[in-house]
């Protein structure tokens, strides 16, 4: 809710989450109940892509099928996995920004292929809709790699700048690891990594980033910070600010 504050309420101000609303916290309830009352009130306005804890594998060890069932019932996890099975996998901005929760795929040639995965699905253990929640980024790696999570792979900087050069996109942006500053660039500003949860855990000390695009595909970020150590309940602005606009970047503070 606090993130709210500092980006702006919707429908004053347009949101594209990234997944993970669920697990390892202690609200993951209030959490995606108003995640999903926003898309219901502003469905033009809010856009929720899957996460990979989207998924009834992962969220029946991490913590939300417990919540559910001490607060409610297991009945109630069901809904919600049900409904997490209808979720989108990615997004598109203004046919240059490709959004995802994980990253690419070796199956994945085109981004009109993810128009062909039929919903509700359930995530299966390998593949294009594996990959596209679970792959990551890795600098050490050409081609293609094993991925030390023990799903999916991971992807070198020359598989990216195929996939942008033959899809005709600036950017991927995506989630799925702890960032320290909150976001981090890989091949030279061609892939951002957003992570918007400062104090992951109680453990990582590690600052948030909300990232605002404008009508021109000017992006800068928001960076946040818990108000006081070992605290995620409050929220702080840097007074930090990063724009860049395609392959462009400078720092402003």
């Amino acid at each position: 809710l606090r993130l709210f504050y500092i980006g702006g309420f919707p429908p004053h101000s347009s949101y594209l989450f990234l997944g993970d609303y669920v697990d390892r916290g202690k609200y993951s309830l209030e959490t995606i109940c108003l995640l999903l009352a926003y898309k219901i009130k502003y469905p033009d306005k809010v856009f929720l892509l899957r996460g990979n804890h989207e998924d009834a594998k992962i969220n029946r060890v991490y913590g939300f099928y417990d919540e559910c069932k001490r607060r409610f019932n297991i009945r109630l996890w069901k809904t919600f996995c049900d409904c997490f099975n209808c979720l989108p996998m990615a997004a598109v901005i203004d046919e240059k920004i490709f959004c995802m929760h994980g990253g690419l795929s070796p199956e994945l040639e085109n981004i009109y292929q993810i128009r062909d995965i039929l919903r509700p699905t359930e995530i299966p253990d390998y593949g294009l809709l594996c990959d596209l929640l679970w792959s990551d980024p890795d600098s050490d790696v050409q081609g293609w790699g094993e991925s030390d999570r023990g799903v999916s792979v991971t992807f070198g900087a020359d598989k990216l700048v195929e996939f942008l050069e033959r899809n005709d996109l600036d950017l991927i942006c995506r989630a799925h690891q702890v960032m320290e500053d909150g976001y981090e660039f890989f091949a030279h500003r061609r892939l951002v990594t957003i992570f918007s949860a400062p104090n992951y855990c109680g453990e990582f000390d590690n600052v948030g980033a909300l990232l605002s695009i404008d009508e021109n595909l000017l992006c800068s970020f928001e960076i946040l910070k818990a108000d006081a150590p070992g605290s995620s309940d409050a929220l702080v602005k840097i007074p930090k600010k990063v724009t860049f606009f395609s392959k462009l970047l400078y720092s402003e503070g």
